[in-house]
């Protein structure tokens, strides 16, 4: 195997064409379109590249080919304190899509006088991204509609509405609680009840949809409660009353890994054990949720799977011109544990 060796400054396209014994052609087909050689070829070339040090002029192939290869991600605004902890997986996932296909990812925010729009136009105006990944997509969301009136490349993760670019990408939240209730039923609850926030964001109503469809489709007696706020102590009282009740249910349906938290220390303070007095299901496999007791059964997000989807239909935007007709729906990933109970 070659040894790498630092690469020298002025190294050229023509030098690794040359040392190779082939064409300048050949070298650009490694680096951009390696399915046009031969595996033995291709072998060779790139680890004479490696070898080299040879790295392709970045603002030349920008020239030609029209892009930065660049693409802008919106990051949601997060508590440095108390950070979203799928916001690092999900942001790990997008930056190795996009590095596979020789992009980097340029994290963006609005300043504090600046609207999202005015921060999206004033990139569109500097001409300095390919596209753009979005995320945490709201009814009506503005960075939608203004990327769409724009006609600028865009892929969403979560879904957009009818008459707006369908390159979007989405975990099917209604089947996975579906599912989730399902497991309940096969385990003989009959009266199950669904704790969600009250915030209106486009993904708790989905799963509060599943719940619904599940309680139908399984012949349950399905209860709805939500808490207003994201305040833990509001959580935790709430579902206090909910066990404190003579109707108690016998399990629960967390909207999100969050609330189940709450659903944890209520039971607690009632004197109850997950698991074995209630079940406890929920959404979003966060990392501590493995380490409760006992460990919460939960969704999982397919995070690298929907990045490399997301990436891959933007792409097809930037370099193709072509927009999906269709958004892109991906199963979550069920996760059982013991607070499911016996």
């Amino acid at each position: 195997m070659a040894t790498r060796r630092p690469r020298e400054r002025g190294v050229t396209i023509e030098d690794v064409a040359r040392a190779a014994g082939v064409s300048r052609q050949t070298i650009s087909n490694a680096l951009n379109a390696p399915h046009r050689l031969k595996a033995e070829t291709l072998e060779r070339v790139t680890a004479l590249i490696e070898e080299l040090g040879y790295r392709p002029d970045q603002s030349a192939r920008s020239l030609k080919s029209g892009t930065r290869r660049i693409i802008a991600y919106p990051t949601p605004v997060d508590d440095p304190a108390n950070p979203n902890p799928l916001m690092g997986g999900f942001l790990e996932a997008v930056v190795s899509a996009a590095g596979e296909s020789g992009y980097r990812i340029l994290l963006v925010r609005p300043r504090p006088d600046q609207s999202q729009e005015q921060a999206l136009d004033e990139l569109l105006a500097a001409r300095t991204v390919d596209g753009f990944l979005l995320s945490d997509i709201l009814r009506d969301d503005p960075r939608v509609a203004y990327l769409t009136a724009e006609g600028f490349p865009f892929a969403a993760f979560g879904r957009t509405e009818p008459g707006q670019p369908q390159a979007w990408v989405d975990v099917d939240s209604v089947q996975a609680v579906v599912d989730l209730v399902g497991l309940l039923a096969d385990r003989g609850h009959g009266e199950v009840a669904f704790l969600a926030s009250s915030s209106g964001q486009p993904w708790m109503d989905d799963r509060r949809d599943g719940f619904r469809a599940g309680v139908r489709r399984h012949g349950l007696r399905g209860r709805e409660f939500a808490v207003p706020g994201d305040e833990p102590a509001r959580v935790v009282a709430a579902t206090r009353e909910l066990l404190a009740g003579a109707d108690r249910p016998t399990a629960i349906v967390a909207g999100g890994d969050w609330l189940a938290l709450g659903v944890y220390a209520a039971a607690r303070a009632e004197g109850m054990e997950i698991g074995r007095d209630v079940a406890l299901v929920a959404f979003d496999d966060l990392p501590v949720t493995a380490f409760l007791q006992p460990a919460l059964t939960t969704v999982r997000l397919p995070l690298r799977r929907i990045a490399e989807a997301l990436v891959s239909r933007l792409l097809r935007i930037i370099e193709d011109g072509v927009t999906p007709p269709s958004g892109l729906l991906l199963p979550g990933e069920l996760v059982v544990r013991p607070s499911l109970g016996p």
